[in-house]
Parts: C-alpha cells; structure tokens; sequence
C-alpha cells in the first residue's frame, strides 16, 4: 500500500525560533481538521538494557516546558521511567500528512498538579485508578470486575482521594521533529535539537 502526499512545503523561514509555538499551531491545526483524538501520541520507554516498549497514551497539557500525561506508576511505563528517566513520543497526524517526533527527559510531576487533574476526573476514572493493577497479570475478566467492585464498595460514602501509585509526567523536550510528507517521498523534515544557548534547527533528508 502506497500514499503519495502533496502538502506544501515546510520552509526554515516560516518556522519559529520556539517549537513548541510550532507544536501548538500543528495541534490546533489538526483538531481543527477534525482528526479523531488528535492528542493520542505513541510513548516510548526503555529499560536500562535498552529493550523499548511503546504504547499511545493521551497528551493532557502541553505547556512551554514540555508535555504531560498521566498514568500508573507501577505499570510498565512507570517501571521503565523509574529506572530510566527518557522517553519519545509521535504525534501521528497522516490525514493531513503530518507528524511530530519528541525526545526528552522525563520527570514527576509535583503532587498537587497529579491531584488537581485527578479531581477533575468523571468519578469512573478515578475509581478504575485504584481498581487496575496494570500491566500485572490476571486471572480473567471476572477478577478486573471484582476489583472495581471492591473499590466501588470502599469509597461507597467517601471522598476519592488520588492513589499513591497513579499520577503525571512531564517530558521535557530536547529534541523535536516536524515531518510533512511531500510528493515522490521527498518528505520535508525539519528539526529543533536544544544546546545551551538554546534551540538550533536543521533540515534531515527524507
């Protein structure tokens, strides 16, 4: 199977010297032509070792010091991010023959931002918080159930406060590529690597 891509061109000068301006503009610009779930991004993690792992995950904030989700600290990912504190993310947005590639630091984020987006949860997240062990192994689909029904049964008349083991993660960029595909897969790719006097760009071939 084979697409051939016709958007316009990328061009150095049309960029900002600040690329999460770029982002923004791109993720606007993909809700605007009404991709499903445009803030699904592809989260790829490492152990030391280096054998990778991916999976999408959902951006929740993207602010001028990087980009945050939320999840389980004891899941897989966590595992990875705990021992192994980077990660990559793509942003995968082909109907409109575009793509972000993201690589960075990753840290916790502060325990009152976890709350404050766990509070803002619809009360079936918040409970399906406490009730997963994710990533562990289970018996069957009856254990999961039995395990939201015991949470659902604890927290039955009391506040659902955010679980210790669950909560965000900020990915500090250090490396950020726009990709536009182009005709004959002569796609433009334009890059922004941070240095310390800031964010340099550069053309890659396609």
């Amino acid at each position: 199977m084979r697409r051939e891509y016709n958007a316009e061109a990328l061009k150095e000068q049309e960029m900002t010297a600040d690329p999460m301006a770029i982002f923004d503009r791109w993720l606007e610009e993909a809700i605007a032509a009404g991709i499903d779930e445009p803030n699904a991004m592809t989260l790829a993690t490492a152990t030391p070792g280096g054998r990778p792992s991916a999976r999408v995950v959902l951006l929740k904030e993207m602010r001028g010091d990087g980009f945050v989700f939320f999840t389980n600290y004891h899941s897989r990912k966590g595992g990875e991010l705990r021992m192994n504190p980077r990660a990559a993310l793509v942003f995968d947005w082909h109907t409109i023959a575009r793509q972000v590639r993201i690589e960075g630091s990753v840290e916790y984020l502060p325990p009152e931002e976890s709350d404050a987006y766990y509070l803002s949860r619809p009360e079936n997240a918040r409970i399906g918080a406490w009730s997963s062990p994710q990533s562990r192994v289970v018996k069957d689909r009856a254990e999961l159930d039995a395990l939201q029904w015991e949470m659902e049964q604890r927290f039955a008349q009391k506040p659902l406060p955010r679980p210790a083991h669950w909560g965000g993660y900020l990915v500090r960029p250090e490396r950020i590529e726009f990709w536009q595909g182009r005709p004959d897969r002569m796609h433009d790719r334009l890059v922004y690597e941070k240095e310390v006097d800031g964010w340099h760009l550069h053309r890659l071939a396609p």
